[in-house]
C-alpha cells in the first residue's frame, strides 16, 4: 500500500557479495559496517523441479569433509566431498524440503561445520518465500548479481519489484517496439531499464520468480492523454463529480482510483500489462489496493461493492494471461474473502489494524488471528506471507533493527505457517520500500539464514496441511510456566499441530518479553534469556516410537532424536535448549 506521506531517504548503494566483500553499485570496493551474512555454503538455485540437480559450492573445502541429506530427520544419503563445488539429485517426489550437512571429523569425533536447506518443488507459491527490490538506479550487473545471491542464499524463491514502473496507467515508460531507457517514477526517482531487466535475468538464472508491483486501480493526473475515462473512475458523490483520490504530500500527482471492476478497465490494463510482459518477461503481477474506502460510486451513481471488484479484476488479469502468476494484497485483511476465492496463486496481508479499521492489530495474537483468517479463506489450500513492517516507528531513523523482536515475530508467523516479507536490498520496515533507513546487524542476518533453512527443510511439517491442535506442555522445572498459544509476558508459548498422524509441538519464549506487540515499533523487545536442558511433560495419544527435536537457534536447525520416558499419556523429554524457538516432534 502506498504511503501518503513520502519519507525522504538516502539509499544504501552498498550490498554483500558472496565472498563477504562490499561494493558499491558501480563494483567499486569499499568498507562498511559489519559482514551481515559469510555464505560459508551455497545453492546455485532458490528450490528445483523433482528430478533436477543441485549444485552445491563451499566457500573453503575442509580436509576430510563429507555431506549428509536429511528429509525431517532421517539421513536419507551422504558422500566424501573432495571438491568445493559438487552436485546431488534429491529423490523425485515433488513439494519437499531437504537439509544439506557438511562434517569434518575432528581427533574421531564429527563436528558439524554447515548446512543448508534444499526445496523441491515444481511451483513457488506452494511454499512462497517472498522478498523485494526497491531501488532501481544505475548499477553494475555484478552489484546486481551479488544482491541475488544473497537472497537466493535466504531461499527467497519470489520477489515483489516496488515502484518499477513508470506511472500507474501507464506502467511502461516508452512503448513495446521502444521502451525508454530511464524513466521517473512518481517520486521522480530515475529507474533504468537495464537494471530493472538485470535484475530479472539474475534472479530467474536463479528460480526465483519475478512479480511487477501496481495497483488494481490507479492512475495518475494525465490519465486521460493515455486513454483512461471519466466513466471507469470511483467516485465520492452520486453525481460523478468529485473523482476518489490517493494524496500524496510528495511526488508529482496523487493517485486516482478507477473502479477494479470496471470491464473497460480491466481491459486497458491488460493490453498494458502485455506490454510489459513483452519487453520485461516478468513472471506474474504483484497487485496492491489502498484498503477501505467508505463509500464509493461508479460514474452512473451506483454503489460500488470494492471488494467484489478486487475478486472480478484478479479473475480478468489471469483469464487474459494463464501462465502468469498472480498475488492481491489484502490491506489489513480487507477483502480477503473475495481475494482468497479469485484466481490469486498465493495469499498476501499487509498488516495494519482490525478488519473494524478502529483498533490496530497490535498483538502476536492478532497477528496470527488475521493471517490464519485469511488462510481460512480458501478453505486452507494456499499459503500466505505477511507483508509486517518490524521496528516501525524508528523506521525514519539511522541504525539497525531489533533482533529480539524479529526472530519472536518469525518464529510466530512460520510456526503457525506463513511467511514473513522481510529481505531485499535491505531489512524491511515501512512501507514505502525503498526506506532503508535501519540495517541488519551480522548476528541477526546469521540468524537469519538459520531460520530461512528451516522454513525451508521442514516446510512439510510447517506448511503443507495438517491440522492445528492444543499443545498442553508442562516444563518440570516450575519457575517455567507453559501456556497454549496466545501466552503473555512472563510465558512459553505452546502451539500444536497433527501432520501425517505426528504430533508437532512448537515453543516460543516470551519468558522475558518486555511486550506482547509483535510490531516491536520503537525496538525495544528483550532478548529471551537461555534455558538450558528444560524437562518437559507432553500429552501424547497413542505408544510413542520416536521424539525428536529442532531448533533454528541451535545445530544449524538439524534435527536431533531424544530420549524420552511414556508413562501413560504423558511423554516426558529433556530439550537440548530453548532460545526463541524449539519444534518437537513425536511420532507413534
Amino acid at each position: 500500500m502506498k504511503k501518503v506521506i513520502y519519507i525522504s531517504i538516502t539509499l544504501s548503494a552498498l550490498i554483500l557479495s558472496a565472498c563477504g566483500d562490499y561494493y558499491d553499485t558501480q563494483n567499486n570496493p569499499v568498507t562498511y559496517g559489519e559482514t551481515y551474512l559469510d555464505m560459508k555454503l551455497s545453492t546455485d538455485k532458490a528450490s528445483y523441479a523433482p528430478d533436477e540437480t543441485v549444485t552445491f559450492t563451499l566457500k573453503n573445502l575442509p580436509s576430510g569433509a563429507k555431506v549428509r541429506y536429511f528429509y525431517l530427520d532421517e539421513a536419507i544419503d551422504s558422500a566424501s566431498l573432495t571438491d568445493k563445488t559438487w552436485t546431488w539429485t534429491p529423490p523425485a517426489e515433488d513439494y519437499k524440503g531437504y537439509m544439506a550437512a557438511v562434517y569434518t571429523t575432528n581427533n574421531s569425533t564429527e563436528e558439524l561445520y554447515t548446512s543448508i536447506a534444499v526445496d523441491v518443488s515444481s511451483d513457488w507459491t506452494k511454499f512462497p518465500r517472498y522478498g523485494f527490490l526497491s531501488d532501481y538506479s544505475k548499477m553494475s550487473q555484478v552489484f546486481i548479481d551479488n544482491n541475488i545471491e544473497r537472497l537466493n542464499r535466504y531461499h527467497i524463491n519470489g520477489l515483489q519489484f516496488y515502484d518499477w514502473l513508470y506511472d500507474h496507467q501507464r506502467p511502461l515508460a516508452g512503448t513495446a517496439e521502444n521502451p525508454a531507457s530511464s524513466w521517473l517514477d512518481i517520486f521522480d526517482r530515475t529507474n533504468y531499464l537495464s537494471t530493472v531487466q538485470g535484475y530479472i535475468a539474475a534472479a530467474q538464472s536463479k528460480n526465483i520468480k519475478t512479480m511487477f508491483y501496481n495497483l488494481c486501480y490507479g492512475a495518475l493526473d494525465d490519465a486521460a492523454s493515455d486513454g483512461v475515462e471519466d466513466a471507469w473512475y470511483v467516485y465520492t458523490d452520486q453525481q460523478h463529480g468529485n473523482k476518489d483520490y490517493h494524496e500524496l504530500s510528495s511526488g508529482r500527482s496523487n493517485i486516482y482510483i478507477v473502479n477494479p471492476a470496471n470491464t473497460d478497465w480491466q481491459q486497458y490494463l491488460v493490453k498494458r500489462n502485455n506490454d510489459v510482459y513483452s519487453v520485461f518477461g516478468f513472471d506474474g503481477y504483484h497487485i496492491d489496493q489502498l484498503g477501505y474506502r467508505g463509500d464509493r460510486y461508479d460514474y452512473d451513481g451506483n454503489s460500488i461493492n470494492m471488494t467484489a471488484g478486487y475478486g472480478s479484476f484478479i479473475n480478468a488479469m489471469k483469464t487474459a494471461e494463464p501462465n502468469k502468476n498472480l498475488v492481491f494484497n489484502a490491506v489489513g485483511g480487507y477483502g480477503q474473502s473475495d481475494i482468497a476465492n479469485a484466481d490469486v496463486d498465493f495469499l498476501y496481508a499487509e498488516v495494519w489494524g482490525a478488519r473494524s479499521g478502529d483498533e490496530p492489530e497490535n498483538s502476536y495474537a492478532d497477528l496470527i488471528s488475521l493471517m490464519r483468517d485469511n488462510v481460512a479463506q480458501s478453505n486452507s489450500e494456499k499459503n500466505i506471507v505477511l507483508a509486517a513492517y518490524m521496528d516501525y516507528d524508528i523506521s525514519t531513523t539511522s541504525g539497525y533493527v531489533n533482533k529480539p523482536g524479529i526472530l519472536l515475530a518469525d518464529a510466530s508467523i512460520f510456526a503457525w505457517g506463513g511467511a514473513h516479507l522481510e529481505l531485499g536490498e535491505h531489512y524491511l520496515t515501512n512501507e514505502y520500500f525503498p526506506n532503508d533507513n535501519l540495517q541488519m546487524k551480522s548476528d541477526l542476518g546469521q540468524a537469519l539464514v538459520n531460520y530461512y533453512d528451516f522454513l525451508v527443510a521442514y516446510e512439510n511439517l510447517l506448511r503443507d496441511g495438517g491440522e492445528f491442535q492444543a499443545a498442553d506442555v508442562t516444563f518440570l522445572n516450575e519457575s517455567i510456566t507453559a501456556a497454549r498459544w496466545p501466552a503473555d509476558k512472563g510465558q512459553v508459548a505452546t502451539i500444536g499441530k497433527k501432520v501425517n498422524g505426528k504430533d508437532v509441538i512448537h515453543l516460543i519464549n516470551f519468558t522475558d518479553a518486555n511486550s506482547m506487540q509483535w510490531r516491536d515499533s520503537k525496538g525495544t523487545q528483550a532478548e529471551p534469556t537461555l534455558i538450558t536442558a528444560p524437562s518437559v511433560s507432553i500429552p501424547v495419544s497413542g505408544t510413542v516410537s520416536k521424539v525428536w527435536f529442532a531448533s533454528p537457534d541451535i545445530n544449524n536447525g538439524l534435527a536431533n532424536n531424544l530420549p524420552f520416558t511414556q508413562s501413560g499419556d504423558q511423554v516426558t523429554v529433556t530439550l537440548p535448549s530453548l532460545k526463541y524457538w524449539d519444534m518437537i516432534v513425536v511420532e507413534y
